[in-house]
């Protein structure tokens, strides 16, 4: 048997475990060795997903935001044709969340990489947005400093008005007002800016509108994980 490679959804969501498909409790028990971005986050979700499984049975390994520390120790469980879980902290790993490299290196030595279908807020967030699907870029978090997030924030949007490409981006949520905020003060009234918070819980909310009509109907953002997109 030849070494694989899973990339293994987690819910973005405490209450959001129904967007996980079912067989991910039967992939986590094949799998032998797991590089966690958070271990409390994953092994927490693997016993709720499956009561049964067995921690102690899997090597774990915390790789955060530093996929680089453990590279020996990921390609040795390739070299041993070790059946190996990529976890991020919630949703899909590889996708804003650590990932990359790991997937990077097992294509290098021809390793099977299979990723599991799961909820990713991003996308989300865009299909429930209204804009460009079609052509969209992530753009991480914005600078902090206000002169610097507004210089990012008119570089974006020249993006949504000559290519018609959907910027997203994201913010720590107790600076949610914060860049929205700064969004309304910068963003020219006709671009459209979406919010999604808590996507696939029970307290979602999505909401679209020019900032022309966000400005006429100003808004308390709630300090919750969010999305941020903004497009024609």
């Amino acid at each position: 048997m030849n070494a694989e490679v899973y990339l293994i959804p987690i819910p973005i969501s405490e209450d959001g475990f129904h967007t996980i498909p079912g067989d991910v409790p039967v992939i986590i028990n094949r799998c032998d060795v797991f590089f966690a971005e958070d271990l409390r986050t994953a092994r927490r979700a693997f016993r709720k997903m499956d009561p049964q499984f067995n921690i102690d049975s899997k090597t774990w390994f915390e790789i955060k935001q530093e996929e680089t520390v453990y590279e020996a120790e990921f390609k040795s469980a390739m070299a041993d044709k070790k059946i190996i879980g990529i976890v991020s902290e919630s949703g899909c790993p590889g996708i804003a969340d650590p990932g990359q490299k790991l997937v990077a290196w097992a294509h290098e030595v021809g390793t099977i990489v299979k990723p599991v279908s799961g909820p990713s807020s991003l996308l989300l967030a865009l299909m429930g947005s209204g804009l460009n699907g079609q052509q969209f870029a992530f753009n991480g978090y914005l600078p902090i400093a206000a002169a610097d997030r507004a210089k990012k924030i008119r570089e974006l949007e020249k993006k949504v008005i000559t290519e018609n490409c959907s910027q997203l981006f994201i913010e720590t949520p107790y600076r949610n007002q914060q860049l929205f905020d700064s969004l309304l003060e910068t963003l020219q009234p006709s671009i459209k800016l979406c919010v999604a918070f808590n996507l696939t819980s029970a307290s979602e909310w999505v909401k679209t509108m020019t900032i022309g009509g966000w400005k006429k109907k100003p808004a308390s953002l709630p300090k919750a994980p969010a999305i941020f997109i903004i497009g024609n």
